[in-house]
């Protein structure tokens, strides 16, 4: 009983920091999705499912997805470029100096990043000024404000978020296994794929997780880089909490943001801790 009250007084701090700053303020977006847009911004305190017809709206929908879609694409292209990069820095003999260089963009402000990627795919940047020199290009190509300008930055900002779980994970791998399986006919990549991979399985949901959560709400890269083509949610709901101020459609786009990011998790998550079913091979 006494190790009861203390492991309970224990996390009361943080049950108490959780329900103030992360319930409350879910529960109070959510609340505010059913009640009436105010005249001059803000809401009245009168129901109304006005703001749920957004859900019938075709270009809503079509955001909606563009938003799915660049976000699957980001986690994918930076998890697998993740993966190498943890497992070279838990191999290499620099591993300290390796993770240095991986923290190093923590020192830098996000704005400013996305700001040196603009001075990079800008039409007047160094990439287009180099390929201007060398004569492969005779006009500056339109590196920035599509989807893949957002898919490029938002690989970058998310590596390290997503290399140091996985560099946790590798770290701790026992290399000998690969080494048996090799010993027991399986080729590098059939060793890679069914001892390396399911081995460090946490940590590639881990980075799936801190990759593909983050993107779905992205704001500033597809306001940045993204152009009109490259609208996201994020970006719809501060069109409508500042510029509409359209309180009540802005809660519903969040809530509906927050059900996709909810459903997606529990499905990858459903779908990663699923057992393999055993082939047992009967002899005739």
């Amino acid at each position: 009983m006494k190790q009861d009250r203390y492991g309970f007084l224990y996390s009361l701090p943080l049950t108490i920091w959780l329900l103030i700053f992360f319930m409350l303020p879910m529960v109070i977006v959510l609340v505010y999705a059913f009640l009436k847009k105010g005249v001059y911004g803000g809401v009245e305190l009168e129901f109304s499912l006005q703001s749920f017809r957004i859900f019938k709206d075709r270009v809503f929908l079509i955001v909606l997805l563009r938003t799915i879609y660049i976000s699957i694409l980001i986690t994918i292209f930076t998890v697998g470029l993740s993966i190498p990069s943890a497992y070279f820095i838990a191999r290499s003999k620099y591993k300290q100096e390796l993770l240095f260089l991986i923290i190093i963009p923590f020192w830098t402000n996000f704005l400013i990043r996305i700001y040196s990627w603009i001075a990079i795919l800008g039409n007047n940047g160094l990439i287009n000024e180099i390929l201007l020199k060398i004569g492969i290009i005779k006009e500056p190509v339109q590196f920035l404000y599509n989807f893949t300008a957002i898919i490029v930055i938002s690989v970058y900002t998310n590596l390290p978020f997503a290399i140091l779980p996985l560099y946790a994970v590798i770290e701790k791998f026992d290399f000998s296994l690969i080494e048996a399986a090799r010993d027991l006919g399986l080729t590098n990549g059939q060793a890679f794929f069914k001892v390396f991979i399911p081995n460090i399985k946490s940590g590639i949901v881990t980075a799936v997780l801190f990759t593909f959560i983050p993107s779905l709400g992205s704001y500033a890269v597809p306001k940045l880089v993204g152009g009109a083509s490259g609208i996201m949610l994020g970006n719809l709901i501060a069109q409508h909490l500042l510029t509409t101020r359209n309180w009540p459609l802005a809660s519903v786009i969040s809530g509906a943001l927050i059900l996709v990011t909810g459903l997606t998790i529990f499905i990858f998550l459903k779908l990663s801790n699923k057992p393999k079913e055993r082939r047992v091979d009967e002899d005739e």
